[in-house]
């Protein structure tokens, strides 16, 4: 396995020494005047691999970049330094646009699983530059330094809004639940009164209706009205009681 830094990278050997066979966690390095910067690409989600980048600073302000993995390195690096800072900016610009569509909790999950790993990697990446801004005097690292601390706090804010809206939809969705369980309970409670009220008719004519001689076989129909009313009485009492 080739060395992580390019071979025609004129660095101290300090540097060398301090690399592994990865490029590992996003630091800064300086010595004698010499910076390195080891930064990771935008994560992707559910990828754990991350790829890295490496910025070297020469004392006279000279930049160079290079790829993990990738042969050769480029001239000029403090424009690709800027690019990537940059594409951190429009990652987070587009999940916060996502936000503000995303209208169920299975796409803000999806929001919150690209998100987390990007705010880990930002966080990161503006902490490297905090060290790198303390180890050289350069207005360039300074800007971009302030430019990662608001990428820190706007992919904080995404991943705030995004648990929001999800416990937003929660809440709404507990509510409904809870309508739903309320309704249910009153038309049960209504078939409850319903229930009571014809209790004492349907009580009586069951008994009236078995096959046994009882002697009002043949009696008037005014004894018919007479029970039917008082049974219907009778199960309006029973169902004002329910109701108490």
């Amino acid at each position: 396995m080739g060395e992580v830094i390019p071979q025609d990278w004129q660095v101290p050997l300090r540097f060398r020494q301090r690399m592994g066979k990865t490029a590992g966690r996003q630091r800064a390095m300086a010595e004698g005047g010499h910076l390195l910067l080891v930064l990771h690409d935008v994560p992707l989600a559910g990828d754990a691999r991350r790829a890295a980048r490496l910025f070297w600073r020469t004392p006279d302000g000279k930049w160079s970049e290079a790829t993990e993995g990738k042969r050769g390195s480029g001239g000029d690096g403090l424009p690709a330094l800027k690019r990537h800072v940059e594409a951190f900016d429009k990652a987070i610009g587009e999940l916060d646009d996502a936000v503000d569509k995303a209208g169920k909790a299975g796409a803000l999950f999806d929001i919150l699983r690209s998100a987390t790993p990007l705010a880990r990697t930002t966080r990161h990446m503006h902490a490297t530059l905090q060290e790198a801004r303390q180890a050289v005097e350069d207005k360039d690292i300074i800007a971009l330094r302030d430019a990662a601390q608001e990428l820190e706090r706007a992919i904080e804010l995404v991943l705030a809004d995004a648990d929001n809206a999800i416990k937003f939809i929660e809440a709404r969705s507990a509510e409904e639940q809870a309508l739903f369980a309320r309704k249910a309970s009153d038309s049960q409670h209504r078939l409850n009164l319903l229930g009571a009220m014809f209790f004492p008719m349907t009580a009586v004519g069951s008994v009236l209706g078995v096959n046994l001689p009882h002697g009002l076989e043949h009696a008037s129909p005014w004894v018919f009205w007479c029970v039917l009313v008082s049974t219907f009485m009778l199960g309006l009492l029973v169902r004002a009681s329910i109701s108490r």
